[in-house]
């Protein structure tokens, strides 16, 4: 065969040697405008460590391995003892090795944490999502152990250290540990106060056993567990630890690992508990109330794990347009593509300012920013991770025949795009949690108007959204038939007003025409053509200044 048959042209240089974190203007500047002076030198400076290794040819390989070896369970030894453990490829331990070491399970006690952490959130999973999960279950598990501060004590210094050790061990022998968390059951789903496992109090104060099936158990290689059970005084939340203190292993029977759509690096399972001892975390009763913390932290988790899919996506697709040629020129050059990456580009700058914007309130910690994060962040999370999935499909197209070849690392993006979506809540619970916080607790509505009106008289389209919303919030007949839609109206008008105040007036423009003005088509790619496009994929293409 001749040579010159297999002379290479035309194919797109990979994406690797970058800074994941400079490159991307719409998190810089939020990392800018939501961190204080005396914190933001150093901040930048480890999302700065942290985006070059996101964008290095190991970080890419790590995650490619990850995936392309996913765990196995080991419910035995060879001599049939049971042991119940998850083998992971060395790359999964590298990625969350550097992850812990960044500091992404600490955001609780150190100054403009959530922000930091969110931001590295975002960065860190563009190198593989899959590992994200342990990550988030356990920052997101110290609100919950707070309610006991004793268990807190002893338990939060493990949780947010920077050091990450693998196997199963003691956790006072550990320098940093992880955890999981236990509450759906198969004939309940998100229908938690159905659960059927059962805690019986033993003699020690807040000691129980743990009888039953969790259908879904996250990252069951952990060394903890906050989980949910029926106690004598109802639902309750119970810390279940892997190795008791003497070392003896808890009864904790892995079933089985999860076949699932993607997410395959990471391990989720069934997992039985019979007699498995288990410390009370709060009240007797008070389980979703205790537990309810955590699933908030992983909830704005969900925001940032999506906006990290998108922007990944988006970068790839800009990146292959910006060295692929078609038809006389550059992909990047025509019109049509052109349109269809500033579209994809506005998606992926709202997520991201919102997401940043979320993290920031929980850094306030004021009454006002805990009641806008109690509409806010079920809006957001309903409504970003929605858009995830169709965001990174259309991004594989721009790919054309190359996005479909798991080379790419776009087919593993499109796999995990649905997850978000999902877990902690799908939709329709995150729906109705905001229509429960609108009829119950008026002050996050407040907060919520408070908010977007910062941004009132800066774009009419956005004004006309707001009063169309203020209609949709005054007639509550059938509200629970129309809870999508308004949701989407609240988080589109929140992105909106966000975009107003701190984007280019070509993002915000272009953002109000189409997701508020209505000038806008049902697929990607059909915004006003007499929009400033290509400041808009300018902006968005992933190379740092």
């Amino acid at each position: 065969m001749a040579a010159t048959t297999h002379t290479v042209t035309n194919q797109v240089p990979p994406l690797v040697g970058y800074d994941v974190f400079a490159a991307d203007r719409a998190l810089s500047e939020a990392v800018e405008r939501h961190i204080e002076p005396g914190v933001l030198p150093v901040a930048r400076e480890e999302l700065g460590a942290l985006g070059r290794s996101a964008g290095s040819a190991q970080a890419q390989e790590w995650g490619a391995q990850a995936n392309e070896h996913p765990p196995v369970l080991r419910t035995h030894d060879r001599y049939g003892n049971r042991i119940d453990e998850v083998e992971f490829h060395p790359a999964w331990h590298r990625l969350l090795g550097h992850a812990v070491a960044a500091g992404l399970t600490d955001a609780w006690g150190r100054p403009a944490g959530h922000v930091r952490r969110a931001a590295g959130f975002l960065v860190w999973t563009q190198a593989e999502a899959g590992h994200g999960c342990p990550l988030s279950m356990t920052h997101a598990a110290v609100p919950a152990l707070r309610t006991d501060p004793v268990l807190a004590a002893e338990w939060e210094p493990r949780l947010t250290s920077y050091v990450y050790e693998e196997g199963l061990r003691p956790a006072s022998e550990k320098a940093g540990v992880l955890f999981g968390m236990g509450m759906t059951e198969k004939q309940g789903g998100t229908d938690v106060r159905s659960n059927t496992t059962r805690a019986e109090p033993l003699a020690g104060d807040g000691e129980y056993l743990l009888t039953g099936h969790k259908w879904f158990c996250s990252a069951p290689m952990s060394d903890g567990f906050l989980v949910l059970a029926q106690a004598p005084g109802g639902l309750s939340c119970f810390l279940v630890p892997r190795v008791l203190p003497d070392g003896s292993r808890n009864a904790f029977a892995i079933q089985r690992l999860k076949d699932k759509l993607g997410n395959k690096s990471n391990a989720s399972s069934e997992v039985e508990f019979d007699g498995t001892w288990a410390r009370r975390v709060g009240e007797e009763g008070r389980g979703v109330r205790t537990i309810i913390e955590m699933v908030a932290a992983t909830r704005l988790d969900c925001v940032v794990g999506s906006a990290a899919l998108m922007r990944q996506a988006v970068a790839q697709a800009i990146h292959h347009a910006t060295y692929r040629s078609a038809f006389g020129g550059l992909l990047i050059e025509k019109p049509l593509m052109r349109n269809v990456l500033a579209d994809l580009a506005l998606e992926s700058e709202a997520a991201t300012v919102l997401a940043m914007r979320l993290a920031a309130a929980y850094d306030t910690d004021s009454e006002e920013e805990r009641a806008f994060l109690r509409l806010a962040v079920p809006a957001a999370k309903y409504w970003v991770t929605k858009r995830c999935t169709p965001v990174v499909g259309e991004a594989l197209e721009c790919l054309g025949g190359n996005g479909y070849v798991e080379e790419s690392g776009m087919p593993r993006l499109l796999r995990e795009a649905p997850l978000n979506s999902i877990w902690e809540g799908s939709g329709n619970v995150q729906a109705l949690d905001v229509l429960r916080a609108l009829q119950r607790e008026p002050q996050a509505l407040d907060a919520f108007l408070r908010e977007v009106g910062k941004a009132r008289g800066a774009d009419h389209r956005l004004d006309a959204a707001v009063k169309d919303l203020l209609t949709e919030l005054a007639d509550l007949e059938g509200i629970e038939a129309r809870a999508r839609r308004l949701v989407e109206r609240m988080a589109l008008v929140l992105q909106g007003s966000l975009l107003v105040r701190w984007a280019p007036p070509e993002v915000s423009d272009a953002f109000c025409a189409s997701r508020l003005g209505g000038d806008w088509g049902a697929a990607f790619g059909t915004l006003p053509h007499s929009l400033d496009l290509a400041s808009v994929v300018a902006r968005a293409r992933p190379v740092a200044d």
